[in-house]
């Protein structure tokens, strides 16, 4: 490498292009006194020159390494500038590494986007609050079924509200029985609709044969018009049954299942409150050093808290048992006269008084042209 081209070097200029104008650039006189000091030392021979372009230039210089092009990087970052072309320059650079500014024409990309500040407190802290919530949930199971196998083999004891116990235990049964008649009526149902397409089909064949068999004209005729009347009373009658069945569905399947729910819910709560209640006596019995003393305080805040759940539950339960019952009293009242009238009427062939029962309980037979399929075609 010749002396010329390293005298070139310290005197020359960096030219800035229109890409890269500075200025609306701060003015930064420790820029210029630091490429002074390098132009005046000159480079270092002892270590590596590159030659480069100046940055959004045409004309060619060398580039010296060491203090020089420390102090090179250092302005160029504080200005917000990117390096002279070749990335190879900062590469070799030791420091802090820049993030170039895209300037058009350069060619150079931002890099991609690093977490937000303060992204890595965030995240541990979710994380430590799910851990939380496992910790707590995992805790709580361990005495819940504890207390619950404790229970079971006549260790432990429980808590009993023997006459809360009972209406539960009523509610169950009742439950089960009338899931019983909802299954014999739906069952009804499907064979009053088999009878009634069979009558249907019946009536149609008699009434042919009326017009194909002169000399029984008649005995086919009213055998015919007898089944076209029978259908029409079987529809009425499917009408109301089906009435009772939709009835009791929802009685049993919604409004008793809605309260066994609230069931549920106070067992579990009455499962956490012995369990809780457990810890805190096996506590109390323990020595009372400074961790016990901690330790016991938390368990009475946690039983307490407990405690009033179960409360809160067990008297949402008596509630709805109560409303429950009143319910199922008025339901039951209008849909056992709805189905008694209805098969009785039926039966009797009193077809004005199987009419006057629907009318009765308001409910209504879609015609056979409605848009609509009937009730009978969604079995």
């Amino acid at each position: 490498m010749s002396d010329g081209i390293l005298s070139k070097a310290a005197t020359m200029e960096i030219p800035i292009s229109s890409n890269g104008d500075t200025s609306s650039l701060p003015e930064d006189d420790g820029l210029e006194q630091d490429l002074q000091q390098v132009m005046v030392s000159g480079p270092n021979l002892n270590e590596t020159s590159i030659v480069s372009g100046g940055y959004g230039g045409t004309a060619e210089g060398i580039i010296p390494t060491g203090l020089g092009v420390l102090l090179w990087k250092q302005r160029f970052w504080r200005l917000g500038l990117p390096g002279p072309r070749g990335c190879s320059l900062w590469e070799l650079v030791p420091g802090p590494v820049p993030i170039p500014v895209p300037v058009p024409g350069s060619g150079l990309h931002p890099p991609p986007p690093g977490p937000p500040p303060g992204g890595e407190e965030v995240v541990r802290g979710i994380a430590v609050e799910k851990f939380d919530i496992v910790k707590k949930w995992g805790i709580n199971t361990y005495k819940c079924t504890k207390q619950l196998l404790s229970e079971r083999f006549g260790r432990g004891s429980r808590t009993v509200d023997l006459e809360l116990e009972t209406q539960i235990e009523l509610l169950r049964e009742t439950k089960r029985k009338y899931e019983s008649v909802l299954q014999l009526a739906r069952a009804l149902t499907a064979h009053l609709y088999s009878l009634v397409q069979t009558q249907h089909a019946l009536g149609d064949a008699f009434a042919d044969l009326s017009q194909k068999s002169p000399e029984l004209q008649e005995e086919f005729g009213y055998n015919a018009e007898t089944q076209k009347l029978l259908c029409k009373n079987g529809e009425t009658l499917l009408g109301a049954v089906n009435f009772f069945v939709s009835s009791i569905n929802t009685l049993v399947n919604k409004t008793m299942e809605d309260t066994l729910m609230t069931v549920k819910q106070y067992e579990t709560a009455r499962l956490e409150y012995d369990a809780y209640r457990t810890d805190l006596e096996e506590l109390s019995m323990g020595p009372r050093d400074a961790g016990a003393v901690s330790r016991l305080d938390a368990a009475q805040s946690q039983f307490q808290s407990h405690k009033d759940k179960y409360e809160k539950l067990r008297a949402d339960v008596a509630i709805k048992l109560k409303f429950l019952e009143e319910n199922k009293i008025k339901v039951m009242h209008k849909q056992l006269l709805l189905f008694h009238n209805a098969i009785s009427a039926y039966f009797a062939g009193n077809q004005q008084q199987l009419e006057q029962t629907l009318k009765q309980f308001n409910i209504k037979l879609k015609t056979p042209g409605a848009e609509k399929p009937s009730w009978l075609e969604e079995q």
